[in-house]
């Protein structure tokens, strides 16, 4: 997801390292914080791939920084991503909030939708953190207050989320 949402802010123009590292961070918040160990190797791939350019500016202090910049191939790569997200990006919300991001990039209403209704698929899947045998378990089942706890935000969010799906892939129809 790390190249993902690089690519994806790349597409709003350059950025130096410093700026595209507060970015990506803003957009994964405490959940995922990006460490310089993860995001230069990163963008080193990135470029060797063709699908950025790097080039050195003077800095506001003096010191030189890198700047980057989405090619042509890196605006095809992004928009394949965003067209074939594989699973794990639609089952995993942040994943799949980092695709959400981006996803307006796609030019094709179709190829949007069919990202969205993945998403609703998998949601409407029965599932639980917990089981009794092969038994999902509800919150209604819960005695531990905290396990009840994350069964009833879970309900809610995926509530909430099915519902905004569903209007979405309804007011794109027309």
């Amino acid at each position: 997801m790390l190249e993902l949402a690089i690519l994806g802010f790349l597409a709003d123009g350059p950025l130096h390292g410093y700026q595209l590292r507060r970015r990506i961070a803003d957009l994964s918040g405490h959940n995922r914080p990006v460490s310089d160990g993860s995001l230069y190797p990163a963008i080193n791939r990135l470029v060797k791939a063709g699908l950025l350019d790097r080039w050195t500016e003077p800095g506001a202090s003096g010191a030189q920084r890198h700047t980057l910049r989405l090619t042509p191939n890196g605006h095809a790569e992004l928009l394949r991503r965003l067209r074939t997200p594989d699973e794990l990006d639609i089952s995993d919300g942040t994943r799949f909030f980092t695709v959400l991001a981006f996803l307006s990039l796609l030019p094709d209403a179709a190829e949007r939708q069919a990202v969205l209704r993945r998403r609703l698929e998998f949601l409407e899947q029965r599932a639980s953190f917990f089981y009794d045998g092969d038994r999902l378990l509800s919150a209604e089942d819960m005695d531990d207050p905290y396990r009840r706890g994350m069964l009833l935000i879970a309900r809610a969010t995926g509530r909430a989320e099915r519902s905004w799906l569903r209007d979405m892939l309804r007011d794109t129809q027309d």
